[in-house]
């Protein structure tokens, strides 16, 4: 149990992160101020960028950020060691002309983005955050306070609600913010107002509601830690944390791969399936004068770690895992495995995975679906297959996959941060 101050600070730190990254935007943007104070330097995408030996840089690219470090030894076939994972959650976006309502109640107009459980969304206060596009080509991020609710229908008018809550996505998840006519009201504005813009000068935005509630540590032993938007901030927190402390002595580029878009197929610019992880990675090579033979022999050589949740055992609905392999919060990061490439796992990386654990004096378990219920996919399929780097699925186990606010084990989160550690470092 997490009874360490480590773990504890640990978790802390996650749920400040948290807190300033509500959405996938804000996530990329803490994660590269941190690396900034932390001596890293931002690069443009439009710029030429000076790589050499030593380096530590990063670029954000709408809600994705990479960042690198290049070993002071490096040549131009440097192998990298790439910790991946994504910044976007499942929510409620905001569509156009947003601010709806009827009956003297104000609405927000939305539609689902990802997969979320969406009864999890009912009577929770809720904050909006995104980007905004503004009439002279700038975007500036916006995030309000508890601003929105969407409520449940009482028991009383649905006396059946306990046996099938179904909600229809269009009708019944439109969330309430005010009292008055839409006619005279907008919500947009409320949105600008936190950014300390006009809302006419809006011309295009991407915002979605998360959790307002931060996330913190309780039960027995400070065992169990909730917040929202742990799928996947999780691992992205894992992976500064690690790199915030890596050194330039390491044999290889150590890289941090945040990706946009994961939960709706990472099909973008900013996803995973996009083309913003090798044009990064092209560039570090040609700044190190690698010809093609070299930039290849450094990809034979490198190594990914896509990180993600996965489900841990559920007391109450254990006939939904493996009757076998039955990964618990507590017990230890986990190395995700599927027969049929769901997750990019091989044999030789479990046997590097736990190399690493033991490197970094980590307990680990592994992950498995049941026959019966077909597990979902991550980034590792699709970077092992655009680029061909030798990748593991990895991560922590959860309950309350996609759920407005889910559940990890304090002392897996620590955990998993060291193990990208030793990751880094081996």
């Amino acid at each position: 149990m997490p009874d360490n101050a480590a773990a504890l600070a640990h978790a802390a730190d996650l749920a400040e992160f948290v807190a300033q990254s509500p959405s996938s935007f804000h996530a990329a943007a803490t994660v590269a101020q941190r690396l900034t104070d932390a001596g890293f330097t931002a690069l443009g995408e439009t710029a030429p960028w000076q790589v050499t030996p030593g380096a530590r840089q990063l670029v954000v690219r709408d809600g994705a950020v990479i960042a690198w470090i290049v070993p002071a030894a490096a040549t131009a076939d440097t192998p990298l060691r790439i910790f991946g994972a994504h910044s976007d959650s499942p929510a409620l976006k905001l569509k156009p002309k947003p601010t709806t309502g009827r009956f003297g109640w104000l609405q927000a107009g939305v539609e689902i983005y990802g997969g979320p459980l969406l009864n999890s969304w009912l009577d929770r206060e809720l904050r909006l955050a995104g980007r905004l596009a503004l009439d002279d080509g700038t975007e500036v991020l916006a995030a309000t306070g508890p601003l929105l609710r969407l409520p449940q229908l009482a028991i009383h008018l649905d006396r059946e609600a306990n046996d099938h809550l179904a909600l229809n996505k269009q009708t019944q998840t439109q969330p309430v913010w005010g009292l008055g006519e839409a006619a005279s009201a907008d919500l947009l504005a409320e949105v600008a107002s936190t950014a300390g813009v006009d809302a006419a000068r809006i011309r295009g935005y991407d915002l979605v509601t998360a959790d307002a509630a931060r996330g913190t540590v309780f039960g027995k032993d400070h065992a169990f830690f909730a917040a929202g938007r742990l799928d996947d901030l999780a691992s992205v927190h894992a992976g500064l944390v690690a790199l915030e402390s890596a050194g330039t002595d390491a044999p290889h580029i150590a890289m941090l791969a945040v990706f946009d878009h994961e939960e709706v197929g990472s099909g973008s610019r900013s996803g995973a399936a996009g083309p913003f992880l090798a044009d990064v990675i092209e560039r570090i090579q040609l700044g190190l004068g690698a010809d093609r033979d070299q930039q290849l022999r450094a990809l034979a050589a490198s190594w990914c770690a896509s990180s993600d949740v996965g489900h841990s055992v559920h007391p109450n609905y254990p006939e939904k895992h493996d009757p076998v392999v039955q990964p618990l919060l507590g017990s230890g990061p986990i190395l995700k495995i599927n027969a049929n490439q769901r997750y990019a796992t091989d044999a030789p990386g479990a046997a590097a995975w736990h190399g690493w654990c033991v490197a970094a004096g980590v307990a680990s378990q592994e992950f498995v679906s049941n026959n019966a219920v077909p597990c979902g996919s991550t980034i590792g399929p699709i970077t092992a297959t655009r680029l061909g780097i030798r990748t593991i699925d990895v991560g922590i186990p959860i309950l309350s996959m996609h759920s407005a606010r889910e559940l990890a084990g304090t002392a897996d989160l620590h955990a998993l941060s060291r193990v990208a550690e030793a990751f880094f470092r081996a």
